[in-house]
């Protein structure tokens, strides 16, 4: 499930002028410092169940799930806010929708679950494995992921904003569109991921493994790069690269961008001294430069101005073609993928000579038909939304149309 939101383009030519303000961050480690809302496990105790195939209560929020079984189980848009699943097995599981914010998942198995959607705000997931895992549109806000296992999770749009996922092991997922401000990724494994058009402002990267990582298109203001190895990783068109103390050799860097090794301010200073240097090595003045050479200079500041100028518009038109093509297709497979759900489901229904409850029905087809209207008058990556709320909207009743069907003994 997708959800498309504007994108911003800041032009990069004059923000040196605001390095100097200050960004402060909360620490990452007191995700929980936040009051729950409830005490966590004091609901239902379902501690070491084995709920595979077995009806699951009504209410399941703040419920104690340690090391219970939950393999291949439905809890798409279960109430699991303040749940502890400490060491609990969810492979396979479909947590679409799900609620889990303050919820504890401490060397949780996710293995291969469907996470889409799913909000987790602060919560812990400390050592979750989540290989594999389809994670697009999940919400992580201020949550803690240190050394969490998420290789080649897809983690498309996700929402990891001030999250903390410190030694956490990414390589090859795809972090597409994520929501990263400063987030922390100190040591963490991100050899070969996709991090095309990530919102990485401000994020902490130091001691990194970037190697042969992709940041098309990413929003990099104030990230900290230190130590990172970015051999071999490309930053095609992204937005204020600055890899000073990062180690390796990076690819396709932008014109504006500061390589790894470039010189330090120190250094730019030195070389703008106004002075020279005799034969003993002593400072001397250098003569001032002369009126006709002045005039040359301010010319050249005002044709490369208005070059710069020409540049940066050019540039956002690029930018803005190349963010549509690639919402679009992301909409357009979603949107495919929501008519093959249904074909399927028509067809078990059909084979199993059962028909399901008639207003749910109409309504994914209808949601089906909005989500391609949408995509047929979308002009923005912003209009995509409406296709993306179509198909959520239809997911949502065709999970309604089977949870009737099993209640009547029809299993599609």
């Amino acid at each position: 499930m997708r959800r498309f939101v504007p994108l911003f383009v800041a032009a990069p030519f004059l923000s040196l002028a605001f390095l100097s303000l200050a960004f402060v961050s909360f620490p990452a480690t007191a995700v929980h410092a936040a009051s729950a809302p409830c005490k966590p496990g004091s609901g239902v105790d379902l501690h070491g169940k084995d709920l595979t195939g077995a009806a699951l209560p009504p209410v399941m929020r703040c419920a104690d799930l340690t090391g219970a079984k939950l393999d291949g189980v439905d809890l798409t848009g279960k109430d699991l806010t303040g749940a502890v699943l400490r060491k609990a097995s969810l492979k396979e599981a479909d947590l679409g929708q799900a609620h889990l914010d303050y919820a504890d998942l401490r060397g949780a198995d996710l293995t291969d679950a469907d996470l889409g959607q799913m909000q987790a705000k602060r919560a812990n997931l400390r050592g979750t494995i989540l290989t594999d895992a389809d994670a697009v549109q999940a919400e992580f806000p201020h949550s803690d992921l240190t050394g969490a296992v998420l290789t080649r999770a897809v983690l498309t749009q996700a929402d990891l904003t001030d999250a903390r996922l410190v030694d956490a092991d990414l390589k090859d997922a795809t972090l597409g569109q994520i929501k990263g401000r400063k987030a922390d990724f100190t040591r963490a494994k991100l050899g070969e991921a996709k991090l095309g058009q990530a919102h990485l402002e401000h994020a902490a990267l130091k001691d990194a493994d970037l190697s042969e990582a992709e940041f098309t298109q990413a929003e990099l203001d104030g990230a900290d790069f230190h130590g990172a190895n970015v051999d071999k990783a490309s930053f095609t068109q992204a937005d204020d690269v600055d890899l000073t103390g990062a180690r390796g050799t990076p690819v396709n860097l932008p014109d504006d961008a500061v390589a790894p090794g470039a010189a330090t301010e120190d250094d730019a200073a030195a070389e703008a001294s106004p002075f020279g240097k005799d034969v003993l090595g002593r400072e001397v003045s250098a003569k001032g430069p002369s009126p006709a050479l002045i005039l040359v200079i301010v010319s050249g500041l005002g044709l490369s101005l208005t070059l710069i100028l020409w540049g940066v518009a050019h540039r956002r038109k690029e930018r803005f073609v190349a963010e549509m093509a690639v919402a679009r297709h992301a909409a357009e497979e979603d949107v495919t993928r929501f008519g093959e759900e249904i074909d399927a489901l028509d067809f078990e229904m059909k084979i199993n000579q059962v028909s399901g409850p008639t207003h749910e029905w109409r309504a994914a087809l209808d949601a089906y038909e909005a989500a391609k209207q949408a995509l047929n008058v979308a002009q923005t990556p912003y209009d995509l939304q409406g296709a993306a709320t179509a198909v959520a909207r239809g997911r949502h009743a065709l999970h309604e149309v089977r949870s009737r069907l099993s209640a009547t003994g029809g299993h599609p």
